[in-house]
């Protein structure tokens, strides 16, 4: 049986857990917020650009690009988002099941194909550097995190999208965890390239004039590397925010359970401090009935 001094102790410990863990929520919930407020900036651009794009491609104006040739897939890239630290759940643990629920998919699809992995994020990085798999690759780009900001996030897109360009790759997928509210993340894979002209919307043809300038062609090639990064950077963007919701979860649940730990405490507590009370005064009483 615990002693009243050890009891302490340990009430003690998990009452400092406790404001640990709910400062840890808060924090999390500002950083949150903040990513939340970043995407909702990213999304506008990403809209305008697709909008600009849904009007070119619904005319019946020429043009061509090599970043939407469709071809037959033996290379794939799959970039995964994971987070650089801990105390975020089951995060990681989801991001890296749907990963290889991903690559078991395209490997039915496509017969001998070859994939590789681009995992961001420390944890990430990790779990995928042990992922033995046959014919499945990892390559990690250097200088690219969880947290990287807009500039790291249009090199890793380049790199990317010269690679597919080379044909170093016949298609280019995205895992990451999207961000539906708060207390809800969903997993989710897209296809960064090629480009369908079915992303865009809407793409049947239709008689409204336009005129371009310079002409058709060089404006569709140049909203294009646009789009992808805009859509790269909404991914980074979700995966952000995903993360620090599952973080303030995972504290929340953390908090919730240090709570019911310290109310077992001490009324464990209570109940050996009555006790002891209680045979003190037995004691005495029996010292008193002696005499």
């Amino acid at each position: 049986m615990s002693t009243l001094r050890e009891l302490k102790g340990r009430i003690g410990s998990v009452a400092s857990t406790e404001k640990i863990t709910g400062a840890m929520k808060m924090i999390s919930s500002a950083k949150m917020h903040k990513a939340e407020q970043a995407l909702s900036r990213i999304v506008p651009f990403r809209n305008q650009l697709k909008t600009i794009m849904s009007n070119l491609v619904s005319t019946d104006a020429e043009y061509t690009s090599g970043l939407t040739e469709v071809r037959d897939v033996k290379n794939v890239a799959v970039v995964i988002l994971g987070s650089d630290d801990g105390l975020c759940g089951a995060y990681n643990i989801n991001l890296f099941k749907g990963l290889l629920s991903h690559i078991n998919g395209l490997r039915e699809k496509y017969s001998n194909v070859n994939i590789v992995v681009y995992p961001v994020g420390k944890k990430m990085v990790k779990a995928v550097s042990k992922l033995a798999v046959d014919r499945v690759g990892c390559k990690v780009i250097s200088g690219i995190s969880s947290k990287s900001g807009i500039n790291e996030v249009k090199a890793m897109t380049a790199e990317l999208r010269d690679a597919f360009l080379d044909k170093s790759y016949d298609a280019v997928d995205v895992v990451y965890m999207k961000f539906i509210s708060s207390g809800r993340q969903r997993l989710n894979v897209q296809r960064l390239l090629p480009v369908s002209s079915e992303a865009f919307g809407n793409s049947e043809k239709s008689n409204r004039p336009y005129i371009f300038e310079p002409n058709a062609n060089k404006i569709y090639n140049t909203i294009l590397p646009l789009y992808i990064i805009s859509v790269m950077q909404e991914v980074f963007g979700q995966n952000a925010a995903s993360e620090q919701a599952a973080r303030v979860m995972a504290m929340q649940s953390a908090n919730d359970n240090a709570v019911k730990l310290l109310d077992s405490l001490n009324l464990e507590y209570n109940k050996l401090r009555q006790q002891s009370i209680t045979s003190e005064l037995l004691d005495i009483l029996g010292g008193q009935v002696d005499k």
